[in-house]
């Protein structure tokens, strides 16, 4: 087992962030709220059908000697959400809904994980009345996502095995303790986008990706970009919302992220497709691949 652990770090795990179907056929409904009064209320979909983008929301495909998974996400947290009106209306120049409680705790500011709301798939992470919302139309969503956590598959000689991944995607998180799976990890300080820990066969890994290993789809990067860092994720709604302000029933928007091929690593050495960290290979993206903000009303 101390081998396996040794190569599993030797394999510079880094962490930012199947089917190919039409992503806007079929999309899960949430559940309809049993809450009171007119909200408007946001839930995650884990989407491995949905298009594969890179960093400027165009199509990616893997390079060559290449190979990749799509994870099996459990959990995921935002930090921040904001309607855009419009491609160039710049970052923070929209409707800001959310922002998630920060500290200073760690020396500088970062974002509260002990106070961030992590949901599982069709659970409502923020919900805010429509009638406290500005009034407008907006074609855009921008969020920032913070933290993700899912399994992976991997091959270690003949055995076949499985590992889980919390990762943090944040521009800077303030962490106290936090578990991968079932085992606790004790950190007490500020990390910075990038901090990943894996769990597996009773072994916890730690590291940090490097600046930029996170791909972060944003369509209209050229007339409103966002910040090296930020994990501001950006999609277009398929038609304009419009917010009055007098609506009389909820409003659900499902963000579905796509995880397409998410998990990333070069299969130079053992070009079989299969994710063998003793064989070589390395993990090189984990970003997500893409957001489509889905409304039902």
């Amino acid at each position: 087992m101390k081998k396996l652990v040794h190569l599993l770090i030797m394999s510079s795990l880094l962490l930012g962030a199947c089917k190919q179907d039409d992503p806007s056929a079929n999309p899960t409904p949430p559940p309809a709220s049993s809450n009171q009064g007119p909200k408007l209320y946001f839930t995650f979909k884990f989407d491995s059908t949905q298009q594969r983008l890179n960093n400027l929301g165009q199509p990616s495909v893997l390079p060559p000697g290449h190979a990749a998974q799509s994870p099996r996400f459990r959990k995921m947290s935002a930090h921040y959400i904001e309607l855009c009106p419009q491609m160039l209306t710049a970052l923070g120049a929209g409707s800001i809904l959310y922002h998630a409680p920060e500290t200073m705790a760690g020396g500088e500011t970062a974002i509260d994980f002990d106070k961030s709301t992590v949901v599982g798939e069709g659970e409502t992470f923020f919900s805010i009345p429509l009638s406290q919302m500005n009034a407008g139309t907006y074609e855009f969503l921008r969020i920032s996502l913070a933290y993700q956590n899912y399994d992976i598959d991997f091959k270690y000689d003949s055995l076949h095995l499985q590992g889980s991944v919390a990762s943090f995607i944040g521009y800077n998180t303030y962490i106290k303790s936090f578990r991968p799976k079932d085992i606790p990890v004790t950190v007490n300080s500020n990390k910075k986008q990038g901090y990943w820990a894996f769990e597996t066969v009773g072994q916890i890994l730690q590291g940090q990706a490097p600046p930029g290993a996170t791909t972060v789809p944003n369509p209209i990067f050229a007339s409103s970009p966002v910040p090296q860092g930020s994990c501001v994720v950006t999609g277009q709604f398929q038609s304009p919302l419009t917010i009055t302000g007098n609506e009389t029933s909820d409003i659900h928007i499902q963000v579905s992220l796509s995880i397409n091929n998410s998990f990333e690593w070069k299969d130079y050495l053992s070009p079989d497709g299969i994710y063998e960290p003793s064989a070589g290979d390395s993990v090189v993206d984990m970003g997500i691949r893409g957001l489509i903000p889905f409304v039902f009303r």
